[in-house]
């Protein structure tokens, strides 16, 4: 039986690359993904998805009021899919995770959804929140802390290397002005002496 999967994890924890791994199992086999990816990311290119080791494919974007099933079912009609992939899933509106909750239940493709669990005030996303809800499989892509414990949270920094604590939620690009930290030192808000180092040089 097809299923939502949910794959989270922290800033930098690789989950485009394992996204992209997971495509690449099922084309090697002779298989057909359909990859999403947020309209409103455009680090690597509008219509990318891009991992830090260099590893890139074509996507079709989603954005907001996008219907995802009829889009899905659709595409599935002319070439059957046998997977969808999507990137960036904390961007999903909680109505396009209802409706990727019926491509798996109405049309018998499993959905793998990867993202980001929380905002840089330990927030949850909309997205993410109907996602954890949902999901049949949730599995988190860990990433350390500069401590070298598991990291759940992020900070983001403005320009001096500050701890940033309010914004808005969504911020695109600048990924070396978030940090992924455990829970302690999130609260504590101690992003580590080489990290502060690695900012300025």
């Amino acid at each position: 039986m097809a299923k939502l999967y949910f794959n989270y994890s922290a800033m930098n924890a690789g989950k485009s690359t394992v996204l992209l791994q997971a495509s690449h199992n099922y084309r090697e086999r002779g298989m057909h993904t359909m990859l999403l990816t947020a309209a409103l990311d455009d680090r690597t290119g509008i219509g990318k998805i891009g991992s830090r080791i260099g590893l890139e494919a074509e996507a079709e974007t989603f954005a907001d009021g996008d219907n995802l099933f009829e889009r899905i079912e659709v595409a599935h009609e002319e070439k059957p899919i046998n997977c969808v992939l999507v990137d960036e899933a904390q961007f999903l509106s909680p109505d396009q995770v209802w409706q990727l909750c019926r491509v798996s239940d109405r049309l018998g493709i499993p959905v793998m959804c990867y993202g980001l669990r929380t905002d840089f005030q330990g927030k949850l996303f909309p997205g993410s929140a109907e996602l954890l809800a949902l999901a049949d499989s949730l599995r988190e892509i860990r990433t350390i802390c500069w401590c070298g414990r598991k990291a759940t949270m992020v900070v983001r920094l403005d320009e001096n290397g500050r701890i940033l604590e309010d914004g808005d939620q969504v911020s695109i690009g600048g990924e070396e002005s978030y940090v992924s930290l455990c829970r302690r030192h999130w609260e504590d808000r101690d992003i580590g002496p080489h990290k502060q180092l690695k900012m300025f040089l």
